[in-house]
């Protein structure tokens, strides 16, 4: 039995099983890897590494320790996915990942001016990396929301990255703040 530190043992990353275009769901059945789950999250992976990249840069030890946490949590998220709904007694999105987002939401948040206008992703390059991330987080809650169509998804799942995508907008802003950088402000009009 593997402890919960070791979650999958790996003595191959190759195993020839997708050479087809399919791939193995959580739970052990066969889907094309155009399965709408399969591309949701895949899309998670991708916001994944765009977080990695973020931690892979000057990055404040306050935003470090959430970003790294939210990391983990993605593979939860990916792991939700990939193991039909039915299925129970699998990790799961649950509600308590979500208030955790909000808290962090607010609080950092509120060590920030009120927004007056609406912002151009940039400013130092952690928080054009965040802003990246943020485009990311939204894409893969549109393929979440376009597989909930097709098949019962965690509705938890949703709300989960609305929220992410909240929190990175708002990390993006304080890392231009940390770093005593003026956001960059949208001028309507402004290429006339």
């Amino acid at each position: 039995m593997r402890s919960r530190d070791e979650p999958v043992r790996l003595t191959r990353i190759y195993t020839r099983g997708g050479d087809t275009g399919e791939t193995s769901l959580g739970d052990g059945s066969r889907v094309s890897k155009l399965d709408c789950r399969i591309g949701a999250f895949g899309t998670v992976d991708e916001l994944n590494s765009a977080l990695g990249v973020v931690l892979a840069g000057d990055v404040t030890d306050g935003l470090r320790e959430p970003l790294a946490r939210i990391q983990n949590e993605l593979f939860d998220v990916g792991a939700d996915l990939s193991v039909p709904w039915g299925v129970t007694d699998r990790l799961r999105v649950e509600h308590r990942m979500i208030e955790r987002l909000e808290e962090l939401c607010d609080a950092f948040n509120g060590e920030l001016p009120e927004l007056k206008s609406f912002i151009l992703p940039g400013g130092t390059e952690t928080a054009a990396r965040l802003h990246v991330a943020r485009t990311i987080c939204r894409r893969a809650e549109r393929d979440v929301l376009l597989g909930s169509q097709e098949m019962e998804l965690n509705p938890q799942v949703l709300v989960y990255l609305n929220r992410l995508s909240d929190l990175l907008f708002i990390l993006a802003r304080l890392a231009n703040a940390n770093a005593g950088v003026a956001e960059p402000l949208w001028k309507p009009g402004s290429s006339r």
